[in-house]
């Protein structure tokens, strides 16, 4: 089990790389198609795709990574205020609603995929690209964050995490405090 959650994690973080280069990439376009646009007087036609492309690529892919880093939207207030048992059963039932969320849209965008690959579908643009390329980046960064969640589950359920990463203190007296990644040793 250590190995799975050490492998997905490390997949995660990595995951989370190729998003930010991304996003760098989509901000160098950015550059290209202003400077080719307003000083060189050109017209630009492959920019906007790539840039629109990329960031919508850099956060499915990305995902992953800001799950692995606690990063998503979360509210705090309930978990605070339960118990460390009902705190842990609410841990357990979002975390599988998350899961099961995300693997109906894992399923769902590989049929999209598929079907774009399948019929050769192109943008409307004037630049024609082929849309399963990007398009294969759902698939990818859902089917990352679906082996993320497992991996949360499993963590939660086998005790190496925390429910939502918060502990009671040590010295009995009601404090909390957030619980530190186990694989890395920093706070998520």
């Amino acid at each position: 089990m250590d190995l799975y959650i050490r492998a997905v994690t490390l997949l995660s973080r990595a995951a989370g790389v190729v998003a930010a280069l991304l996003i760098g990439l989509a901000v160098v376009v950015v550059c290209d198609m202003v400077f080719e646009r307003y000083v060189l007087n050109l017209t630009t036609i492959w920019q906007i795709d790539v840039v629109t492309y990329s960031i919508v690529a850099a956060t499915f892919v990305g995902s992953a990574y800001v799950l692995t880093m606690r990063g998503h939207v979360n509210v705090e207030v309930l978990p605070l205020h339960l118990r460390p048992r009902r705190r842990y059963w609410l841990a357990l039932f979002t975390t599988l609603l998350a899961l099961a969320f995300c693997l109906l849209l894992f399923v769902l965008c590989t049929q999209y995929w598929y079907t774009a690959y399948s019929e050769s579908w192109r943008s409307n643009t004037v630049w024609r690209a082929r849309l399963w390329i990007p398009y294969l980046s759902m698939p990818v960064g859902l089917g990352i964050l679906v082996l993320q969640y497992v991996a949360e589950l499993l963590s939660l359920v086998s005790g190496r995490t925390a429910p939502f990463g918060i502990t009671n203190g040590a010295h009995g007296d009601g404090a909390m405090s957030v619980q530190t990644d186990p694989l890395s040793g920093e706070r998520p």
